[in-house]
């Protein structure tokens, strides 16, 4: 099963704000682009090319979030079962080597690896090596993180 195309509604919601915010901001670059084109000689008029360059950036992020979005199933991790970690889960577990209490958010390869910082926990992708240790594993087992670093040995103390 590719886990690649799976995402939370949070998650979703996040990306089509994102186009939102494109789509707000896209005239007023145009915009700019038209008044820069006004002062002449374009070969040498910084504020058009830099007008043009953040015009095609948005325009292609737009398209790239539009083509990703709808790739992408919604999966609502409140259907799931709670007795492993599966994707939407959060879990608290403990690093072995140094007694580090970690938690844990797994979500779709869609969202993006950064700390929560409302919620305190690390969010990590269900295809990153973090998220493919922990994914299955139930409470008071070690998920082994095989990662560049070195291997990891995470116990699971909670899951929610």
């Amino acid at each position: 099963m590719d886990l690649s195309v799976f995402i939370t509604k949070t998650g979703m919601e996040r990306l089509q704000k994102r186009i939102n915010e494109l789509m707000t901001e896209r005239p007023e670059v145009i915009k700019a682009v038209a008044v820069a084109r006004e002062f002449g000689d374009l070969s040498e008029n910084a504020e058009y090319k830099a007008a043009r360059e953040r015009q095609r950036a948005i325009d292609s992020e737009i398209d790239f979030l539009r083509r990703r979005s709808s790739q992408l199933k919604v999966v609502d991790p409140s259907s799931l079962p709670k007795d492993a970690v599966r994707f939407g889960s959060t879990c608290r577990t403990r690093d072995e080597a140094t007694q580090e209490e970690i938690s844990f958010k797994v979500v779709g390869a869609a969202e993006l690896n950064f700390y929560d910082e409302e919620t305190h926990m690390q969010v990590v992708s269900v295809i990153s090596p973090i998220g493919k240790g922990l994914l299955g594993r139930k409470v008071n087992e070690i998920a082994v993180i095989s990662a560049p670093m070195g291997e990891r040995r995470l116990k699971i103390l909670e899951i929610n």
